[in-house]
């Protein structure tokens, strides 16, 4: 039976029903004789009021205790998620991201995956079960509760794809795919059927909030193809893999989008140099700014 890892977004799991969907999806996926692992996020805006109730608390959280609560939310999701495959019939199992054997180096809020170990996995696959794992965490050495950093289930499950040695990985989200710009800014944007590592990983590093960066970088690194689809929708998504030589063809590949930045324009200013005469330095900058 072909392995397929799939991964929803908080958007995806973010009400009752849209949990109850997503459960109806991953059957669907069984059903057609494939065994099923899913990766879920926490629902949306979960990890933020998370983070709020820290603050109101606390001025500067421990980084210790900020793991473990930020933690919680996956965990939720997970169990939620597998509450509501096995009330559409099926048999479901969540595991934390330590009980999926998901080890992590000891940096706090944004640690790196040292190993993964998913023997729990493989039993739980091997009963017919279909294993719900929470994201955006693991252990350390220790037993110690970390999580991966903001967008740390794309992660999960691009790493788990790659321990299971996967046939399919699926990244489910409320976009279709990969496409040249926002389509919810510029509405002629087009999805693109593939899309290499290199590019992606570029996107993503500047601004696009389809992946995670570390993701596609670990991705790139095991040779772990995925596929970026929508959970609200049948419709094919975007491919991600190495570079094929059609690919090379385009130069350009989208545009990218960063809201957290500004651009400040002085118009007027004049500062008068003696003839003959360059700015210095000093006069430079405050020309250019």
């Amino acid at each position: 039976m072909r392995l397929v890892v799939q991964k929803y977004g908080g958007t995806s799991v973010g009400t009752p029903e849209r949990i109850c969907h997503v459960a109806q999806r991953i059957l669907e996926t069984q059903r057609q004789g494939r065994r099923v692992v899913a990766v879920v996020s926490a629902m949306a805006g979960a990890t933020d009021e998370l983070f709020r109730l820290a603050n109101a608390v606390s001025p500067q959280p421990t980084k210790r205790e900020l793991d473990l609560l930020l933690s919680t939310g996956e965990r939720s999701a997970a169990a939620l998620t597998a509450m509501a495959v096995n009330a559409l019939g099926g048999a479901a199992i969540s595991l934390t991201g330590a009980q999926a054997g998901i080890l992590t180096d000891r940096n706090r809020t944004r640690a790196r995956i040292a190993n993964i170990s998913p023997k729990q996995i493989h039993e739980l696959l091997a009963d017919d079960y279909i294993v719900i794992v929470a994201g955006f965490q693991g252990q350390t050495p220790e037993g110690e509760t970390t999580t991966l950093g903001r967008g740390g289930s794309d992660l999960t499950a691009i790493a788990l794809a790659g321990a299971l040695n996967a046939d399919i990985c699926q990244i489910f989200t409320d976009v279709d795919g990969v496409f040249t710009c926002d389509p919810r800014i510029v509405k002629e944007a087009e999805k693109l059927g593939e899309i290499a590592y290199d590019e992606l990983l570029e996107m993503a590093g500047s601004g696009a909030k389809v992946m995670q960066s570390r993701a596609v970088e670990f991705a790139k690194k095991f040779g772990v193809e995925f596929e970026v689809r929508s959970s609200f929708k049948q419709v094919a998504g975007t491919v991600t893999k190495e570079e094929t030589p059609s690919m090379e063809d385009i130069l350009i590949r989208g545009i990218s989008l960063d809201r957290h930045q500004a651009k400040l324009s002085i118009a007027g200013v004049s500062r008068e140099l003696p003839p003959g005469s360059s700015p210095t330095s000093a006069q430079r900058t405050s020309l250019l700014i």
